[in-house]
């Protein structure tokens, strides 16, 4: 898994509360074995139209926009199925921050796992993001996961919560597999005096 240490990057917007999972990535493209290439089929329903061309009117399809790597949404964002794949697609769009109110549980658990930094925020706060890339056109934020601030060039400075072992193997860059092979040696030598006859 890549490591997160700090990111700037051009925001994006959703002024959408409860965005399910199977908005952000339909079931019809959870066919495929990679982890890889979902980002084409990212909020496909909302991003094209039925034959096929961008929906001019959808957010993300917005040219100020376009290559944003920090998305902001309302609360409850990630709900719905716990498809992975909704974190993967997030991922390959090319968003390494997501910023909410709230999120689903699951879906939150699975961002920490994809390397995608999930934010909670108060709704106070997440309105004063989206008003602020409202008023400044190519709105950037810088976020610090080690000091765990966000800031922007307009005198913004946030304080987030995070939990001490997810920060920890993030900024590592370690996902699950990567924890076992910490203990390579140790399960190694448990191998060895357990050894089936």
């Amino acid at each position: 898994m890549k490591s997160f240490t700090t990111h700037r990057g051009l925001v994006a917007t959703m002024d959408r509360a409860n965005v399910d999972t199977d908005q952000i990535i339909p079931k019809q493209f959870l066919k495929r074995i990679e982890r890889t290439g979902f980002g084409q089929f990212l909020f496909f329903d909302w991003r094209f139209l039925a034959d096929g061309t961008d929906d001019p009117n959808f957010e993300l399809n917005q040219p100020k926009v376009a290559g944003a790597s920090i998305l902001v949404a309302r609360r409850n964002f990630g709900s719905g199925s716990s498809r992975e794949h909704a974190v993967w697609a997030l991922d390959d769009y090319g968003f390494r921050v997501v910023i909410a109110a709230s999120f689903a549980d699951i879906f939150y658990n699975n961002c920490f796992k994809n390397a995608v930094l999930p934010i909670r925020l108060d709704e106070e706060t997440v309105e004063q993001i989206f008003q602020n890339a409202a008023s400044h056109p190519g709105y950037e934020l810088s976020v610090d996961l080690k000091n765990q601030t966000i800031t922007d060039d307009h005198g913004l400075k946030l304080d987030f919560e995070i939990d001490g072992f997810r920060r920890e193997c993030m900024l590592e860059g370690l996902d699950d597999i990567a924890l076992s092979l910490l203990k390579d040696d140790k399960i190694t030598a448990y191998e060895a005096a357990h050894e089936i006859a």
